[in-house]
């Protein structure tokens, strides 16, 4: 046989598409040559699989021998294809049998002595490689992500020799056997270790039931980034196939997949020099950034002003939409970005603007630019607008127990199951806003509601924000009808809507 073909995939942001190796040996002076689009990782294959032969035993074949990628229009990249290319020659030169490759994937990256390496995206990949009805063959170190999609026929090898003694039926390779996984605990990050600031754990508490989004607002050393950390612990468990798809993002990412990550919701918290690419992914070979790492968990962004307000802005669409789409002029991409966003910021400059204790130091017009480094289309996409006061050092000493996580995640999980059961999704997911099945609101409720729009100069789109937070505040309660309590608490939650420091009274005791 001087023909072979061996299946492969590349990987596109999270598609994989289907890649078939086709290796000719044929006469005329020995030669190596890659075609099909192939990127600088993949041309330098060759040295690569042809050490690795030698170093194995055995020959590279006399001729011109030529590896074709198709298709040919489709970009390819990475070192995945060291293991598919080194076996279609050796399938081709009659030194391996064709029939156990028959209708098997592989991948691999080969070192000088033919050590398969790990790959980068190989949980994507074996989730679509699994979904054609193909086996799979892989490096031992992917074993364990590729392991978790359901129903597939997976190998691991950690040598090209492991691969050869299995074509050859000398010692199979086992099939993988998908890991029960306990995800490790959240580092003791508990609620209970919070003094005071019972506003904005009430406010943690109506951002994790709902999915909704939460900005907090107050001095330095007020446990703003605390609350924050804490988020993770109170949320629902993820479902299969969100932590699926949050692991096949996170092994898209240069720290790949870890299996003690499994089902854990991530916690990304950039720090304020941050790019743009860096937030929302990119470059030349389209990666995931941190908006897309942290999908369906959450992204902490502290100091938000500090941030540049480009930056921020790239917000905007994806808090909407929940993914991303990257476009290059070679290549698109898209990825999901369904994360909770929470955000910390100080009140002014000096960070003591309203606080008992100090004396603000900021003239007013830095105050306004302060402030307007935020912009009103992003901030008008943020759920909750909390305060958190300077903590007394009566409530910092006081040794009542506060309550747990695991209180809180009880009551939280109660209420996103009356959200799932009614309509399949989280509040802040909701689309059909004005359906009076889902929300249920009574007519003071959007009375009241009403008074809110004209009073504050809310927009419409914060009009609908408000309703959902009241919809959660709702189920928090077991509550079935929305009432004007749960409005107003939800309107006095955006206080940065608000025109003065505190509602009219009015309007709250409506």
């Amino acid at each position: 046989m001087t023909l072979a073909t061996v299946l492969s995939r590349t990987q596109q942001g999270l598609d994989a598409p289907l890649v078939r190796v086709e290796v000719h040996v044929g006469g005329g002076l020995p030669a190596f040559s890659i075609v099909g689009l192939p990127e600088t990782a993949v041309k330098e294959s060759k040295d690569r699989v042809r050490a690795a032969l030698a170093n194995c035993g055995f020959e590279l074949p006399a001729g011109h021998i030529t590896v074709n990628l198709a298709p040919a229009d489709l970009p390819k990249e990475g070192g995945r294809f060291d293991l598919p290319i080194a076996v279609g020659i050796l399938v081709a030169s009659a030194q391996l049998p064709a029939a156990p490759f028959t209708g098997c994937e592989l991948y691999g990256e080969l070192s000088l002595g033919g050590d398969l390496h790990a790959i980068r995206g190989a949980l994507p990949t074996a989730l679509q490689g699994t979904r054609a009805g193909h086996a799979l063959m892989l490096p031992a170190g992917n074993l364990a992500e590729a392991s978790l999609v359901q129903g597939g026929r997976i190998h691991g090898a950690p040598h090209l020799l492991e691969v050869c003694r299995h074509a050859r039926g000398i010692e199979p390779l086992k099939l993988a056997t998908r890991p029960t996984v306990i995800p490790a605990p959240s580092g003791g990050a508990d609620l209970a270790q919070v003094r005071g600031q019972a506003g904005a754990r009430r406010a943690l508490e109506i951002a994790a039931a709902g999915e909704h989004s939460l900005l907090f607002m107050g001095p330095p050393g007020s446990g703003k980034s605390m609350l924050a950390q804490r988020l993770p612990g109170i949320l629902p468990l993820m479902t299969e196939d969100e932590a699926l798809e949050t692991a096949a993002v996170r092994s898209l990412a240069t720290t790949m997949f870890r299996l003690d990550e499994w089902r854990r919701r991530p916690f990304r918290s950039p720090h304020h020099t941050a790019s743009a690419i860096a937030l929302v992914g990119g470059g030349s070979r389209p990666r995931p950034g941190e908006i897309s790492l942290a999908h369906n968990g959450v992204l902490f962004l502290d100091e938000l002003p500090e941030f540049d307000r480009r930056v921020l802005e790239v917000l905007r669409e994806p808090l909407e939409s929940g993914q991303v789409s990257i476009s290059r002029a070679a290549r698109q991409a898209r990825f999901p970005a369904r994360f909770q966003l929470v955000a910390a910021m100080n009140p002014c400059p000096c960070g003591h603007l309203g606080d008992p204790a100090t004396t603000c130091r900021c003239a007013p017009e830095r105050i306004e630019a302060y402030r307007a480094r935020i912009s009103g289309p992003l901030l008008d996409r943020i759920d909750l607008h909390v305060e958190v006061p300077r903590v007394s050092a009566e409530a910092i000493a006081s040794r009542q127990p506060a309550e747990a996580s695991a209180v809180v995640a009880s009551r939280v999980a109660a209420a996103r199951d009356r959200q799932l059961e009614r309509q399949r999704r989280s509040n802040a997911r909701l689309e059909a806003v004005g359906d009076p099945g889902v929300f249920r609101a009574s007519p003071e409720a959007l009375e009241l509601l009403h008074r809110a729009m004209r009073t504050f100069a809310l927009s419409a789109r914060a009009y609908h924000r408000v309703l959902r937070v009241a919809r959660t505040i709702a189920d928090l309660a077991n509550s079935d009808p929305v009432s004007a309590g749960h409005v107003a608490e939800a309107v006095a939650l955006r206080q940065l809507d608000r025109r003065s420091g505190t509602a009219p009274p009015a309007l709250i005791s409506a």
